[in-house]
């Protein structure tokens, strides 16, 4: 590795800083910027870089643009003092000093009577007190130029806190007396940068790509799963014995195994984003508002096509890293629909399989019933090629610690999953001649003005793209709320018609929901919903249904306990010596807001996991699948096809969009419910917007966030939209094949203007 390790006082704390030695970036001219897997390789075969140098240029691209990219919100908007954060590629973090005040985010906040703000500051951390991070309200900077994409790199002296410094000396020299007894071990695992010079070493221009496909491919990983060479805590602030765990989860160790290149841990929403406060004894004290996704280790991460803006939820470091050139792909994670979500606002593909196919053993979930991993990269082929190469020589896709993993092999490909993404499709040819494409009309429904202009930028590309110049039919789904298109066929049998045939004998407990005045939710008038007579008149299509009920509020249904579960098991697995279950855990921890800390200690006391939620996940997802593939079965179709969202990116430390008409807000969690394949797409730029705002309630002492139905504004910095293709179980090769085509006819993805290349790559 070329570097050095010097020892420097910042402020009276004793800091490490790694000095990089000039950088080597681009042998022979290459340019990791827009790279993709095949060309990496080749030009390595080429002799035009080395896999060293590579690694070399994405460190270099993180010194340059992986910083923070958020300001405090401060009572008087005063600048406050400067401290040092944690070193990252060879440079500890410097946070922003100026400050804004509260009254620029909250409006007429004099006339606020509600809980006391908790302002931003800077707070030493827990893992390591002589460095900082930002605590409390938080928004973004425009054209900062920063993502705080990556929280932790592969570099040795910064990749472990426990062993940070010289503890984590190169094998040979000396390590200092008070060096952890754990740190000899943890020492004598390569960095990323003698990774990759190994590499060079072993194979040179030649490597053996049929044995290790994703050769020399720097990955980024959500931090919830195990990096035995990283510092892995699911994004929070936990002085773990050991912060590194014993051992790789199970989607690292294969692609380690496959010639990757372990480069980093991706930032993200903490813990997943946490499973929300179950309720308990702890309560709120103080009031904190924002939107963004965000981890009390790491800070919040910033949208590379305006960092004012947020990445989505939870896995938007994961998403940024890959957006903004900083690793090459990313493993995500996603509950309901967090790794499709900052795909597509990060302008990259997100790709969601059926769950259980990719392994999810050794990593930190939400809900185990749901979580999965994901792949986002910037193609839909090199996506792919990474789903290729996490198939075991001898396990195939199971894995012994993810029961999810168990599925029917009819359900798994047995041709790679590559060949259904064409590299280049013939140009001039309609490859999708003969599909029958649906069109989800109830995901594009305009319920707001700021829905209507994403809605209608992707129903342009699904006929003028998928349908004239790609030759695939496409029939349309029917929304009370959203008109009918005359040039488009309806749908024989659709959506509602399915659900009034299987929900009432398989499901009548969801139809006879009642609110908290103990109306029926989906109350028919003229009909008793709650008796037999009903739910057979309506699954014969002799009574109706209410219009309340569609594929959004089916989505939306009670919490589960799963994570209280989940994360303690996960805590016991990983044995450290002085994390080990739930009160031991936030005995060493920290949290970013207040509301975090509450949520966390009732998650520790919450030791009953009896939860509806729970029970209606595993009955809702076998209804479901029910209901799309007898849609799909009925009217012939291969593929369905929607918007990603069509809400777009809020400001960070702003108010999001408010729901409207019961549906589900900035997300649809279909797929994940279902554990069936979806894949987005970059599918162009939009610049509308209708800025929600915050706005007093009128006993004001709470903030509201109020929809803007009237002020159109061009956001000064075009933001990405997606377009997601999804289908039944087991049929990625389908989903695969629509959007690589798509891809291939389109070349929407365009990288963001303000992350170009850093002086070493021009």
């Amino acid at each position: 590795m070329s570097g050095i390790y010097r020892r420097a006082r910042h402020r009276g704390l004793l800091a490490w800083t790694f000095a990089l030695l000039p950088a080597l970036a681009t042998a022979g001219g290459f340019r990791v910027e827009e790279a993709s897997i095949a060309d990496i390789q080749q030009a390595i075969r080429d002799g035009a870089t080395s896999c060293h140098d590579v690694v070399q240029a994405y460190v270099d691209r993180a010194r340059a643009y992986n910083g923070m990219c958020t300001r405090l919100v401060t009572a008087d908007g005063q600048p406050v003092e400067a401290a040092p954060g944690t070193v990252r590629a060879g440079l500890p973090l410097q946070f922003p000093t100026r400050t804004v005040a509260v009254g620029q985010v909250l409006p007429d906040f004099s006339q606020y009577k509600g809980l006391p703000i908790e302002y931003g500051r800077l707070q030493a951390t827990v893992s390591d007190p002589s460095v900082v991070q930002q605590y409390g309200m938080v928004v973004g900077i425009a054209h900062a130029r920063q993502v705080n994409a990556l929280s932790t790199l592969n570099l040795r002296g910064e990749r472990s806190v426990t062993c940070k410094g010289a503890f984590d000396a190169a094998p040979g020299t000396p390590l200092p007396a008070d060096a952890p007894p754990a740190c000899e071990a943890f020492r004598q695992q390569p960095d990323a940068l003698e990774a990759a010079a190994a590499l060079d070493a072993k194979y040179g221009r030649h490597p053996d790509l049929q044995q290790m496909p994703m050769y020399c491919v720097p990955f980024s990983f959500k931090d919830v799963f195990d990096t035995r060479d990283m510092r892995s805590t699911g994004g929070a602030d936990v002085a773990y014995a050991m912060d590194a765990p014993p051992e790789d989860a199970t989607i690292v160790a294969e692609l380690r195994a496959k010639g990757a290149i372990i480069y980093a841990k991706a930032n993200l929403a903490e813990y997943n984003a946490g499973a929300g406060n179950p309720g308990g004894e702890a309560k709120v004290r103080s009031a904190q508002y924002g939107a963004g996704a965000r981890s009390t280790w790491g800070g919040p991460s910033c949208n590379p096509y305006d960092t004012a803006r947020e990445t989505g939820g939870s896995s938007s470091g994961s998403a940024a890293s890959v957006g903004a050139n900083l690793v090459v792909c990313s493993i995500c994670e996603e509950t309901g629909g967090s790794c499709r979500q900052p795909a597509w606002r990060n302008g990259v593909v997100g790709f969601v399989t059926t769950k259980g196919l990719m392994p999810y053993g050794g990593a930190i979930g939400a809900d185990p019933y749901l979580d999965r991993a994901g792949i986002q990269c910037r193609s839909v082929r090199d996506a792919a090629l990474v789903l290729d190469a996490l198939k075991d020589p001898e396990r195939g896709y199971f894995d012994p610690r993810d029961l999810y993993t168990a599925l029917p092999p009819g359900l798994i490909s047995k041709t790679p999953y590559a060949s259904y993404a064409a590299a280049d499709p013939a140009p001039g040819g309609r490859p999708l001649a003969g599909l029958r494409i649906g069109v989800v009309r109830e995901y594009m429904v305009r319920h707001s003005a700021n829905d209507v202009a994403m809605s209608d930028l992707v129903d342009a590309q699904i006929k003028t793209v998928l349908r004239d110049r790609l030759g695939a039919e496409l029939l349309e789904s029917r929304d009370p709320l959203y008109p009918d298109d005359p040039g488009i066929a309806d749908l024989r049998y659709g959506f509602a018609q399915a659900l009034a045939e299987i929900l009432p004998l398989h499901m009548p407990e969801f139809l006879q929901k009642k609110d908290k005045d103990g109306h029926y939710l989906f109350d028919v008038p003229g009909y008793d919903i709650g008796k037999r007579d009903y739910m057979v008149a309506a699954g014969e299509g002799k009574a109706p249904l209410s219009d309340k009920l569609n594929l959004r509020s089916i989505n939306v249904g009670p919490p589960a306990r799963a994570f209280g579960f989940d994360l303690y098991r996960y805590l016991m697995r990983r044995g450290d010596a002085k994390v080990r279950d739930w009160a031991s855990l936030n005995a060493n921890a920290s949290y970013y807001v207040e509301a975090r800390t509450v949520a966390m200690k009732n998650w520790e006391k919450a030791v009953d996991i009896l939860s509806e939620g729970a029970t209606q996940n595993v009955k809702m997802r076998e209804v479901m699948r029910m209901v799309v593939l007898k849609v799909m079965q009925q009217n012939r179709l291969d593929v369905l096809v929607n918007p990603t969202t069509t809400i777009p990116p809020a400001l960070i430390g702003y108010a999001s969009q408010p729901q409207l008409n019961d549906r589900p807000v900035g997300r649809f969690p279909t797929s994940a419910n279902l554990g069936i394949p979806e894949i987005t797409v970059p599918a162009g730029f939009n610049r509308v917007v209708y800025e929600p705002r915050y706005a007093l309630n009128d006993a004001k002492d709470k903030y509201e966030a109020r929809a803007n139905e009237t002020q159109k504004t061009q956001m000064e910095m075009p933001m990405p939209i997606g377009i997601s293709f999804w289908a039944g179980p087991g049929e990625e090769p389908a989903v695969l094949k629509v959007a690589a085509a798509y891809e291939a006819a389109t070349r929407h993805r365009r990288a963001p203007a303000e992350f170009g290349p850093v002086p070493a790559e021009r």
